[in-house]
């Protein structure tokens, strides 16, 4: 019988022990009998057998249906068989069996008590380790494909780079410089009252400079470019792996690390020890304002006695420094980027943990270099 013109499903028990199917058991012909397999029951302990010999037409909709109701019958203790049905509907109901089994695994796993804490902190060292070592992968990537561009220089994209020294250096100028300023005002603010009461109030001079040249400057400037800079690298990479655009980039033969990466690692390489030397000065401007007004060391006597304090070496330390944390601050928003999948909520989430990472690693790396100066008594 043509399936177009089969009758709709239906089911009849004709005894408690027996269920009789007919009909077309399709995604169009099962619609009315949704009710009456609800509330189909039959005797506990007993056997049920399901004739199905009348099934017309079977599509996987239909045998998904009657697998679900096999699995409740059986799920309520009693035993079900099937019976007369044609080779091919068998078939079909082996393969949609099969699949059900496959997703009763997750299914089963939800009823699984909670972890306990010690799971859980190590299921947390493996997720860093596994980030840790994916980092390493992708430095090692952008560091290839450095050396193929300085093989190659015909391959630098000289306008993004351009474009990420003005968006990173140049805007940043404006918020670098107003918190250096205020941050030499607070340490010599704070160094003021202990000052004076030695009547050192010259040696204002060597706090704010040796404090800000080698410690405070570069620091506040690169947490400045990581919750700026940073976070902006992970959302516009993340947002273009969401929307497929790096994948479209790869297809057209263009390298994503070649085009999105190196541009930014270059240009805040050479904007973040710029803005360095901005916020040395600012923050030294800030000192010297706050010294005259609060111990009364004029502009003259303050640059004099900063010349005699701050070496060309602590000045050069705090420059020094730009450079890694330039570094560390591209590669980890470029790295949680390329991380990103699935919708803007990832998006959000990346970006976090860009900002996250770079500040603490920047920290760490500063904690590092105060080590290393300290044993060789710079």
């Amino acid at each position: 019988m043509n399936r177009m013109s089969a009758a709709p499903a239906a089911i009849a028990q004709s005894s408690p022990q027996e269920l009789a199917l007919s009909g077309a058991w399709t995604a169009r012909g099962i619609g009315a009998i949704a009710s009456q397999l609800d509330a189909l029951t039959a005797p506990a302990g007993q056997e049920l057998v399901v004739d199905g010999a009348r099934i017309e037409a079977l599509d996987t909709a239909g045998a998904w249906v009657l697998q679900k109701l096999v699995h409740r019958l059986s799920g309520e203790g009693k035993t079900v068989r099937l019976r007369d049905l044609r080779p091919e509907f068998t078939r079909l109901l082996e393969a949609i069996e099969q699949q059900m089994a496959d997703q009763e695994p997750p299914l089963a796993s939800s009823s699984i008590a909670p972890a306990s804490a010690l799971e859980r902190l190590g299921r947390n060292v493996v997720a860093s380790l596994e980030q840790g070592f994916a980092l390493l992968s992708f430095v090692g990537e952008c560091a290839l494909a450095l050396g193929g561009c300085l093989a190659h220089p015909a391959r630098f994209r000289w306008r993004p780079i351009l474009y990420n020294i003005r968006s990173a250096g140049f805007d940043a100028l404006p918020i670098v410089g107003l918190l250096s300023f205020l941050l030499g005002v607070v340490v010599a603010y704070q160094g003021a009252n202990q000052l004076r009461q030695y009547g050192a109030n010259i040696f204002v001079a060597d706090l704010v400079g040796l404090s800000m040249l080698r410690e405070f400057a570069p620091l506040i400037t690169a947490i400045i470019v990581a919750g700026r800079s940073g976070s902006a690298y992970a959302a516009q990479i993340g947002t273009m792996a969401v929307t497929e655009e790096i994948d479209a980039m790869r297809t057209l033969g263009i390298a994503p690390l070649d085009l999105l990466v190196l541009p930014k690692v270059l240009a805040l390489l050479v904007a973040l020890p710029l803005l360095t030397v901005f916020a040395d000065v600012l923050g030294v401007f800030g000192g010297m304002l706050m010294a005259r007004a609060q111990l009364g060391v004029g502009f003259a006597d303050f640059l004099d006695r900063f010349v005699k304090a701050v070496s060309v070496t602590a000045y050069l330390i705090g420059v020094g420094k730009a450079p890694v944390f330039a570094a560390i601050i591209a590669v980890v928003g470029c790295f949680q980027g390329f991380r990103t999948h699935g919708g803007a909520d990832s998006v959000g989430r990346q970006t976090t943990r860009a900002v996250v990472q770079s500040i603490f690693l920047v920290i760490v790396a500063d904690a590092l270099f105060s080590v290393a100066f300290s044993a060789l008594d710079l």
